[in-house]
């Protein structure tokens, strides 16, 4: 790397460090933002090379596993139904998953992994775990499991 750009990213981690020291890096909001936003752009260049990004993987990931309706994938994945369709046309049109009818609700449709969508899915899985074990390379095994724990709380909390 030339000393300029030596020099300019090295400014950026001193302004990120005195950054780091601020009121800000104590809140939870804006450290689960920032952590997020930290994997996502993590996950979503190991999944490129797959022609997947964190949500579509999300998608075939939950088509592989449990068939869900475009209805419950857009609760869960806290998105827009219409972005969950063009989340699910895109995978159709790579022949990576299917819609079809709900047998417990004809009026719905639930999202299947096709065979190639099975086998994608295995390959970006892979992918996306060496992502996730190097981002938590930095906490160790026994807090890995307790973080695991609390980010499950917060991401499903208890009905009141």
């Amino acid at each position: 790397m030339p000393a300029a750009g030596k020099s300019h990213t090295a400014a950026i981690d001193r302004g990120i460090e005195r950054l780091a020291a601020s009121t800000l890096a104590t809140d939870l909001s804006f450290l689960l933002a920032r952590a997020n936003a930290l994997a996502l752009a993590a996950a979503n260049a190991a999944l490129a090379t797959h022609g997947l990004r964190a949500r579509s993987y999300s998608v075939l990931a939950l088509a592989t596993d449990v068939r869900p309706t475009q209805r419950e994938l857009a609760e869960f994945l806290r998105l827009d139904p219409s972005q969950v369709v063009v989340l699910v046309d895109e995978l159709e049109k790579r022949d990576l998953v299917q819609r079809r009818p709900d047998p417990g609700d004809r009026r719905a449709n639930v999202v299947v992994a096709t065979d190639a969508g099975r086998a994608l899915f295995a390959k970006a899985q892979r992918s996306a775990r060496t992502v996730e074990a190097s981002l938590r390379a930095a906490v160790d095994p026994e807090d890995r499991v307790k973080l695991a724990e609390l980010m499950h709380r917060l991401a499903f909390p208890a009905e009141p």
